[in-house]
């Protein structure tokens, strides 16, 4: 059974090994050391929506909004992050959490959703945040060298009105 619902502290240790993986194995997030427990437990504690999916009582994926930039004249606007653990893409996790995402930046309310992907050459992201109308902003070229190769990023933008 899947469940979309709020972060808990108790998800921290497998949000923080979930992401691990994507810091260590891949080039979908420009960190290189994974963040502990307590960055994790900051992240939680904006106060803007952070999401687990939930399959047979484990974490299998995390959703969360976080401001897009620090400046002041940025806080209408939002930067989406999903995440999901490997063995559980392609099962429509990423859509409800997305979609969950989604609802909950409109009711805070926020006028811009941005994804900021990273062109690893996997169309997946850039599939599921079009499909929920976000469409493409335009391209960082070789922004960040992870893993012994310069990679592009793409950004994704949803007008919430």
């Amino acid at each position: 059974m899947t469940k979309i619902r709020p972060l808990a502290d108790a998800d921290l240790p497998a949000v923080a090994e979930l992401y691990a993986h994507y810091v260590t194995g891949t080039v979908a997030t420009f960190d290189e050391t994974p963040p502990g427990i307590e960055e994790w437990r900051k992240k939680a504690a904006t106060g803007l929506p952070f999401l687990v999916a939930e399959v047979d009582g484990e974490v299998a994926g995390y959703a969360y909004l976080s401001q897009y930039r620090p400046k002041p004249a940025y806080r209408h606007t939002l930067e989406v992050s999903i995440y999901l653990a490997p063995g559980r893409t392609g099962q429509g996790l990423g859509r409800l959490l997305l979609g969950a995402l989604v609802e909950r930046a409109r009711e805070i309310p926020a006028r811009q959703l941005v994804a900021v992907i990273a062109d690893s050459g996997d169309p997946a992201s850039a599939r599921l945040h079009a499909a929920f109308g976000f469409e493409e902003a335009g391209r960082l070229k070789a922004v960040g060298f992870k893993h012994g190769r310069w990679v592009d990023t793409v950004l994704f933008q949803l007008d919430l009105g």
